[in-house]
């Protein structure tokens, strides 16, 4: 047993841990002290000699303890600013005021001096400035050398103006403005090298290289191809000191403006290439291009890695743009798209070519970027093929369109005829996705060295080709102008095609391809779906093969239909309920197949809407057999749910016409009463079954136009509560609910109902008398349905009979009362939030432990 010291004892015990505790820290503080004052030496007198050491710092308590352990050690870096920050501070404050000053000088101040002084003035303290830093660096003044070093940058840019101003006033500005930079780009390279303890000058000389060809083909009026040559060879310039300059802030400029002025030079190179309306036209900007993609390969030979992928990457778009520009050029867009392709593909090779990895992956990468663009450029018509379907909605069975399915899909022929290759793009690149998902070990073998493709990627592989020929397949009958007919059968010969691939790949363990087949044709049966509302024939057709093929699917992705000799993969995806998912979504879409056929044939003769009613509810009766049929399913549970929507939608259809409605709701109870036979389905198919017969009954009642509806529910209501009685004395364990409540509320909610619109006194007190006795007998046996039903009604009666009288007092009282007195109410229930959520939970309890 552990042993427990008395209070006294154990106060001693913990005091003493705290002085021991206390002496460590001041050992510790005194020790940090005497590290500070090693590491900076202090400004002012040196302090006085270090406190005493202590030799047992978990010892006894020394009596020589300082007077405050937690205070703060005076003189810490946090507590004052190092001399470098402030004097860092003080040469950058002086070197502004002294630029500000000499701009002020000369562009304000010129006119109050002669062109001898000015040029004097301005040439002395130039070169006052560029010697001073020299002086300086060699008495270790590395900081103020190089505030004076930035002030003589800025003071030879004077220089420039004040000479084109007094030497060459006529010399044109952007001429001497490229001349200038030039000039000043060479001399701040040599002061940059002469002092190369400096860091300004040589980054601002690489600054000022970017400058002089750009001024010299502005002044030379030169057109955009000129530009872009001086963009690109700056480019060049910029990529050469990157890879050699000296410094990492001379190579970081020069990379950002290499970028810079290269990714300009080849926008503009290729908006010269894409406007090209023939091949002569198109070979200088494809020049331009192929220059630019050796400035980026040469780059990125020598370039980190991420660097090295960027500049391969720019290398590759640059090389596939000339190429296929010269290529493409005088063809429309759409068969442009197909030639970039074509180019991209071909630029895969490089994968075998000797370049360094990271600028083989920077390759590859612009390969898959020109591919996907193609894809992207290609994606409209797909969309236009299905989402153009949704306009049949608005003329359901109007007959076949005449001008075939572009008619049907709402478009015109001039906006196909611009789309034809888009179906050759995504075919083309579905198909050297799935050659690549089908041989993988050839492809992986020749990207090895780049890429070292995994198995991840083969999987991609096969999903985008499966999306991507069936999205090529979808956009066929619109580009190629079939007729209606034609395009409605090809489409359904596409979603069972689809869909046989789906089950194919998810029996063998293909789970991305497989529910990416899957996927495609859900959608393109929604759309082939919609697209068949035009016609009535194709209506029913188009449904019929639906339900044939969603039942079709379902059966083949049952559990026991799956071989039992299966793949790894296949158990992987069995373990994720692949299988059991699209199983599921199959049985539900055969149902909904089903609804719209049933809904067709309402129309089809004649029928009003609420009359069409019972045959849709014919679908819940096919259900709910094969519900009980798949009991051991998981597909059981959803299949039961999609019937029970039906019987939904037939309540909705058959709202308009209560005697209709009433023959509805009592057929949907007798459907919920078959379900409730079994076992596991009447918990919630039982109370359904008891709810719905209920509400047939009311709703009969007021179709009847009967004032009193006690006569025929009070009938009913005896003997159901005799037999309620009879259940509770052979099972006392039996829910109060499921003996007294069909039997309380056939009775009390219509009386209840017709109570509210009865004008007289009479009924209201009868059955708020009637809810009263109920409502004490449920409380004196602790009988839940009682209670509950009973308080309810008595509630509702209550507030039906005080309601005039409340409206009236409202009326009278100011109407500023009410929100007071709301507010009032929220502070008290405020105030006693607590007491009430007790309350609450009490009453929670107490109704919880009655049958």
């Amino acid at each position: 047993m552990e042993h427990v010291p008395p209070p006294a004892e154990e106060l001693a015990l913990l005091d003493r841990e705290l002085a021991r505790l206390d002496a460590r820290r001041s050992q510790l503080l005194v020790r940090r002290a005497w590290l500070l004052s090693v590491l900076t030496p202090p400004a002012g007198p040196p302090a006085g000699p270090p406190a005493p050491q202590f030799a047992a710092p978990f010892g006894p308590p020394s009596t020589a303890r300082p007077a405050a352990p937690f205070a703060a050690v005076p003189g810490s870096p946090a507590a004052q600013a190092g001399p470098r920050s402030a004097q860092n501070v003080l040469l950058t404050l002086g070197g502004l005021l002294l630029t500000i000053a000499a701009i002020a000088f000369t562009l304000v101040s010129w006119g109050h001096m002669g062109i001898a002084g000015r040029s004097a003035v301005l040439a002395v303290v130039t070169l006052a400035a560029l010697a001073a830093p020299a002086v300086l660096l060699r008495r270790g003044l590395s900081a103020t050398a190089e505030s004076l070093g930035a002030l003589a940058s800025v003071l030879m840019i004077l220089d420039a103006y004040a000479l084109h101003r007094v030497a060459v006033p006529d010399a044109d500005g952007p001429g001497f403005a490229a001349a200038a930079s030039a000039v000043l780009a060479v001399l701040w390279a040599g002061y940059g090298l002469l002092l190369d303890r400096l860091r300004l000058p040589l980054p601002l000389a690489v600054v000022s290289a970017q400058l002089p060809l750009l001024l010299w083909a502005w002044s030379a009026g030169a057109g955009a191809s000129v530009f872009g040559w001086a963009l690109l060879l700056t480019a060049a310039l910029d990529c050469a000191i990157a890879v050699r300059g000296p410094g990492l802030a001379v190579r970081v400029t020069a990379c950002v403006g290499g970028w810079t002025t290269g990714l300009l030079g080849l926008a503009v190179a290729l908006a010269q290439s894409v406007s090209a309306d023939a091949v002569p036209d198109a070979l200088a900007p494809a020049a331009l291009l192929l220059a630019g993609a050796v400035i980026a390969l040469f780059g990125a030979w020598r370039a980190p890695r991420g660097l090295a992928v960027a500049g391969g990457v720019l290398a590759g778009l640059s090389g596939v743009a000339a190429v296929g520009g010269a290529l493409r050029a005088g063809m429309e867009w759409d068969w442009s798209v197909p030639v970039y392709l074509l180019c991209g593909a071909v630029l895969l090779a490089s994968v075998r070519a000797p370049l360094p990895r990271p600028v083989g992956q920077g390759l590859v990468w612009a390969s898959s970027a020109v591919t996907a663009a193609a894809v992207l450029a290609s994606a409209p018509p797909v969309g236009m093929s299905l989402m153009g379907t949704v306009s049949q909605l608005a003329r359901v069975w109007s007959g076949a369109p005449d001008g075939g399915v572009r008619a049907a899909l709402g478009t015109e022929g001039p906006a196909w005829s611009q789309l034809t290759a888009a179906p050759l793009v995504l075919l083309v690149v579905a198909g050297l996705l799935g050659l690549a998902h089908r041989s993988w070990d050839r492809p992986a073998g020749a990207a090895g060295p780049v890429v070292l493709p995994g198995p991840a990627w083969r999987s991609a592989a096969g999903t985008v080709a499966t999306v991507l020929c069936w999205a090529g397949l979808v956009t066929l009958p619109a580009v190629l102008g079939l007729s209606y007919a034609t395009a409605v059968a090809a489409q359904s010969v596409l979603v069972a095609a689809v869909f046989a691939v789906a089950v194919r790949g998810l029996r063998r363990g293909a789970g991305a391809p497989g529910t990416a087949a899957l996927v495609c044709g859900l959608i393109g049966a929604v759309s082939t779906g919609l697209l068949s509302l035009a016609a009535q024939a194709a209506t029913y057709a188009v449904f019929a093969v639906l339900l044939l093929v969603f039942g079709a699917v379902a059966v083949l992705l049952d559990d026991t239909a799956t071989p039992t000799r299966e793949s790894p993969q296949a158990r992987v995806a069995r373990a994720a309920g692949t299988l059991r998912i699209a199983q599921s979504v199959s049985a539900c879409g055969a149902v909904l197949c089903a609804m719209v056929l049933a809904r067709a044939a309402g129309a089809s003769l004649g029928l009003a809407g609420y009359r069409a009613a019972p045959l849709m509810l014919a679908v819940t009766l096919v259900t709910v057999p094969l519900g009980a049929r798949l009991r051991n399913r998981l597909s059981a549970l959803p299949v039961e749910l999609t019937g029970a929507m039906a019987a939904a939608v037939a309540v909705v259809m058959a709202v308009p016409d209560r005697p209709f409605l009433a023959l509805v709701l009592a057929l949907s109870g007798v459907l919920a009463a078959g379900t409730a036979v079994r076992a596991e389905r009447r918990p919630v198919a039982g109370y359904l079954a008891v709810a719905l017969f209920v509400l047939a009954t009311w709703v009969r009642l007021s179709a009847s136009g009967v004032s009193d509806p006690e006569a025929y529910t009070l009938p009913v209501t005896v003997p159901a509560l005799v037999v309620g009685v009879l259940r509770r004395r052979r099972d006392p364990e039996a829910s109060s609910w499921t003996a007294y409540g069909a039997g309380l509320t056939v009775t009390l909610v219509p009386s209840l109902f017709a109570a509210w619109l009865d004008p007289h006194w009479l009924r209201p007190l009868l059955l708020g008398a009637a809810a009263l006795v109920i409502t004490l007998a449920g409380a004196r046996l602790r009988l839940q349905a009682l209670l509950l039903v009973g308080g309810a009604v008595l509630g509702l009666d209550a507030v039906h009979e005080l309601a005039p009288y409340v409206v009236q007092v409202v009326g009278a009282l100011p109407r500023w009362l009410p929100p007071a007195v709301a507010g009032l109410l929220l502070l008290v229930v405020g105030a006693t939030y607590e007491q009430r959520l007790r309350d609450a939970r009490r009453l929670k309890q107490s109704l919880g432990r009655m049958r």
